[in-house]
């Protein structure tokens, strides 16, 4: 890969930074987790996706991509009775932190964006159902109080005309077209062997999937993805990003929004959701309470 198509923070020399920097001030955050998506596809299909566009985004429309954030929420709340159904009391070996965690470290993010000369972030999450509007809302409060504009996208909301699921025929077919390497089509029916760990959360439309379903979702997905960035290059009468922002900055905000952590999305079961068995692993973390 040529110097041109660097485009990730961790790569870039001071130079290289500052030239994309003074092209355009946005960046890019990943966000993803490892999660099971069945015996067919690797832990990190969250992840290698939101990876994917934030890269071909700002090679092809500007930008930096900063370091990715590889743990999410997932076992709070509305996630728990989910778990039950599509992971059982399987090891799911999941990269998940409660949502207090991730509202701190996910500041401190955009406090280093800000600090850095960004004039706005695009947060690429492959993991939602509900995490991305507490990223959002996370996000307008630090835009709010700093000045940084944040927009956060569920990657799967940028191609609309391929209905999105879980490990199904959309996700499994876009890792398939992006990392066919960490997809192994002939382990499809793995679940059923004894002690092999179930579905693991095999989306029912797998076996539909293929890569070239996975190139047009990507190919819609990257050619959506251009206004977004260019409404963020172009914020118009946005405030100014607020001189350097200090760590006792951060944690006041965050002693705020810890205050409203019973109305985060991922905090509770959703309206008439089933509870959890008792006893299944899943329980404990259903109904999540600050410690």
């Amino acid at each position: 890969m040529d110097q041109q198509t660097r485009v990730r923070w961790a790569e870039l020399r001071p130079d290289e930074f500052l030239g994309r920097l003074n092209a355009c001030p946005l960046v890019f955050l990943p966000v993803g987790l490892c999660e099971p998506h069945g015996h067919v596809a690797a832990f990190g299909l969250d992840t290698i996706i939101a990876d994917h566009f934030c890269d071909e985004g700002a090679r092809r429309y500007g930008g930096i991509v900063a370091p990715t954030q590889g743990y999410h929420v997932q076992e709070t709340g509305y996630h728990a009775a989910w778990l039950e159904d599509m992971v059982g009391e399987n090891n799911g070996r999941m990269a998940a932190v409660p949502p207090h965690v991730l509202c701190q470290q996910y500041l401190y993010q955009l406090r280093t964006f800000a600090n850095a000369g960004f004039r706005s972030a695009l947060v690429m999450t492959g993991h939602g159902g509900g995490n991305e509007l507490d990223l959002q809302a996370w996000g307008d409060a630090f835009a709010a109080r700093f000045g940084l504009p944040v927009k956060v996208i569920m990657e799967a909301a940028l191609a609309p005309d391929f209905p999105s699921d879980h490990a199904g025929k959309y996700e499994i077919s876009a890792l398939w077209h992006i990392r066919p390497d960490l997809i192994d089509m002939t382990l499809l029916n793995r679940q059923h062997e004894p002690g092999s760990g179930g579905r693991l959360a095999l989306g029912d439309s797998a076996a539909e999937a293929s890569p070239e379903h996975g190139a047009a979702i990507v190919a819609q997905a990257l050619a959506n993805l251009g206004p977004e960035v260019q409404a963020l290059r172009a914020p118009g009468e946005s405030a100014a990003i607020a001189p350097r922002i200090s760590y006792s900055h951060v944690e006041a905000l965050y002693s705020e929004l810890r205050l409203q952590a019973r109305a985060w999305v991922t905090a509770s079961p959703r309206p008439g959701q089933r509870a959890v068995s008792a006893g299944s692993q899943w329980q404990a973390e259903e109904w999540w309470s600050l410690p």
